[in-house]
């Protein structure tokens, strides 16, 4: 089937779809699309396929996701609608229509038990129900599209939306003190970064390159909560004292996987990057945070 040069992007005021967005200006060969939830919503499947037929895009990059961690261990229902089926149908019209399907996972489908990096092909085994969404979502796209791809990622942050490191910037200012949950470590992502590994993914696709299955991206370099928000703290140069506390001494409806590491040899071989390290993103982050204050 020919198809246009258009990218059609979903959930584009996300931390993810809104990075994705900023790189149409560096992409000028590719009309990107952009559609957020007033003009594609994901509980209206009904309405996708003929809109996607009238579009014609050559790639579909689904950012939108139900994310709310806590919430979603009450709201059932909603979170596997967005995460699962929504995801499950576009992967579908992907298929019929001949169409590059890009969609995101999290760490929070495994089980936080592990002391080494996880592997793509580790078994899932998620510890609530966000990441039992996520999971079932990723198992029925592979089942239905074989040739989707599905990007994991973890503890995403970026100066637009909501995410820890604008959290972190606001309580720190607010108060003097914070207790922050030390025991559960993972691997920040800049959204930043991610989107532009995206475009390279969506440019080997294009060339031809034969990429699917799942992936793994994250940034560089192990951390704790704790110590992200220590260094989101000296990057600001604010005095807050943070004081780190135990996972049981703050509890959530929903439990959080203890370690969850992601392994990111894979996507960095398949497309020749080289992932820089949480701290370098993070401090790229604050300063443009800090810019758009001004």
């Amino acid at each position: 089937m020919a198809h246009t040069n258009k990218i059609i992007v979903t959930g584009a005021n996300g931390q993810l779809g809104w990075e994705l967005g900023q790189l149409a200006s560096v992409y000028p060969q590719y009309e990107m699309v952009l559609l957020d939830r007033s003009t594609f919503n994901l509980s209206e499947t009904e309405k996708w396929e003929e809109m996607i037929t009238s579009m014609q895009p050559f790639c579909i990059i689904n950012t939108a996701a139900y994310t709310a961690v806590d919430k979603a261990e009450s709201e059932q229902e909603q979170a596997l609608q967005i995460n699962a089926k929504a995801v499950v149908e576009l992967a579908k019209i992907c298929k019929q229509q001949q169409i590059h399907f890009i969609s995101y996972s999290t760490d929070y489908v495994f089980d936080g038990k592990s002391t080494q990096p996880y592997h793509t092909n580790h078994p899932i085994d998620p510890v609530n129900f966000y990441g039992f969404s996520k999971a079932k979502g990723e198992e029925e796209v592979m089942s239905v599209n074989p040739n989707s791809i599905i990007i994991r990622t973890s503890w995403v942050f970026s100066s637009h939306g909501n995410n820890f490191v604008k959290t972190m910037l606001r309580l720190m200012k607010e108060r003097d003190q914070l207790n922050i949950v030390a025991d559960q470590v993972g691997r920040p992502t800049y959204a930043k970064d991610l989107a532009a590994a995206t475009m390279l993914m969506v440019v080997a696709l294009v060339a031809g390159k034969k990429i699917q299955g799942i992936y793994h991206y994250a940034n560089q370099g192990v951390t704790s909560w704790y110590d992200f928000a220590m260094q989101i703290k000296y990057n600001a140069g604010l005095d807050c004292v943070l004081h780190p506390i135990t996972t049981d001494q703050f509890p959530t409806p929903a439990k959080r996987p203890a370690y969850s590491v992601l392994d990111t040899h894979q996507i960095e071989s398949d497309l020749g990057i080289q992932i820089r390290d949480w701290k370098d993103a993070l401090s790229e982050c604050q300063k443009s945070i800090l810019s758009t204050q001004i």
